[in-house]
């Protein structure tokens, strides 16, 4: 028998995130990084398209390691150790491969995805014969079928290649759209809303220090006044979104998990954990990239491309965060005003950055959010006080 001291450790004390969960996850800030590099300078709708597209593919596979970190505590500090590296082997792939992902190195891009679900397949089938007696049908085929179809697109051209990407996210996301149809319901109960709220808010640390790098970047290859400006500029609109999410966007998003697990309502938790962050996501490095292509030339229009990603991107966020907060049960009330003015604003900068200097259009957008921040500021004066 083993004593208490040769006993497997558990993989993280009940909702902390593990040391080796951020490690993986400086990966997926690669991959972003690589392909926020489509939407720099003046991206039209096949540079926005290419970059959704594939940006997809790297956030599901990211949800699906973040959903068996946290639906399977039971797994040892050592097994969450393997898998996490080996899971950046395949991240790692995956963004190498992703600049040219709709072309010569397509199989890659298949390669790595058919292998990130070949581990999550081998881990949730070690699990799953531990904890319960039922055949793991829904396992073979979310993630085994999955798999396949992904390795079959390795040896398959780009157009058929694709087609079978498609449809093996489209097959995930059914599934975990009919979880309450497919008996898959009552797993989702054991989800740890503290793992998934700091998880979450950990991931969007990351993707807010690349885009500071970014920012950093730009300004040590062009070393004079008017960058210099358009960085500090730069720097307020993602220490802005930071101050949002953070000192806001985090207590409602505790709050609002719980209260849908009290109204059961399992169906929001996904909604909001797995699918809208990703919309969040997106328009923060939207904007990161408008930003980096003021940058260097502070004193000339923003290109249209560059326009929209920054007008775009901001609408985005604050878009997100509205129905986030609608979906967590906020009257309307509270959010519409704050929400409209915040979306509509951030939509006008779009046409404004083909007739202002691209500083300009980045000033307009840090008064924006400071207006934002400020009203939040007093709405958060007003609220009486927790009991």
């Amino acid at each position: 028998m083993r004593t208490a001291a040769q006993r497997p450790r558990p993989a993280r004390e009940p909702g902390r995130v593990h040391w080796m969960e951020l490690f993986f996850d400086l990966v997926f800030v690669a991959f972003i990084g690589q392909l926020a590099h489509g939407i720099h300078g003046d991206p039209g709708w096949p540079e926005f398209g290419t970059y959704v597209l594939l940006f997809f593919p790297a956030w599901w596979a990211w949800v699906n390691i973040v959903s068996v970190i946290n639906l399977l505590p039971g797994l040892t500090s050592r097994v969450l150790g393997l898998s996490m590296v080996a899971a950046m082997a395949a991240a790692g792939l995956m963004a190498a491969a992703a600049p040219h992902a709709f072309g010569e190195r397509a199989w890659a891009f298949s390669l790595a995805n058919a292998a990130m679900r070949g581990l999550l397949l081998v881990l949730w089938l070690h699990e799953h014969r531990k904890l319960s007696p039922e055949q793991p049908w829904r396992i073979w085929m979310y993630n085994g079928g999955t798999s396949l179809l992904w390795f079959i697109a390795v040896f398959l051209p780009l157009h058929a290649a694709v087609i079978l990407w498609a449809v093996a996210i489209a097959v995930e996301v059914g599934m975990i759209a009919a979880s309450r149809w497919i008996g898959a319901q009552r797993n989702l109960g054991g989800i740890n809303l503290e793992h998934a709220t700091e998880r979450l808010g950990l991931f969007v640390v990351i993707v807010l220090g690349e885009s500071i790098f970014t920012i950093v970047s730009e300004l040590a290859q062009d070393w004079h006044p008017g960058p210099a400006l358009a960085s500090a500029l730069g720097f307020m609109i993602v220490a802005l979104l930071g101050w949002a999410f953070f000192q806001y966007g985090m207590d409602v998003l505790a709050s609002g998990l719980g209260q849908l697990r009290k109204r059961e309502d399992f169906s929001g938790i996904l909604q909001t954990t797995l699918f809208m962050p990703f919309a969040l996501v997106l328009g923060v490095t939207s904007i990161a990239a408008a930003i980096a292509t003021a940058i260097p030339a502070p004193n000339t229009l923003l290109p249209p491309g560059a326009a929209v990603a920054l007008g775009g991107g901001l609408a985005l966020f604050y878009g997100t965060n509205a129905i986030v907060s609608l979906r967590f049960g906020a009257p309307l009330r509270s959010v519409l005003p704050w929400g409209i003015p915040a979306v509509v604003a951030a939509l006008v900068l779009v046409p404004l950055g083909g007739k202002l200097p691209a500083a300009v259009v980045l000033a307009l957008a840090v008064a924006l959010l400071l207006l934002l921040t400020v009203q939040a500021e007093a709405n958060a004066r007003r609220r009486p006080d927790p009991p």
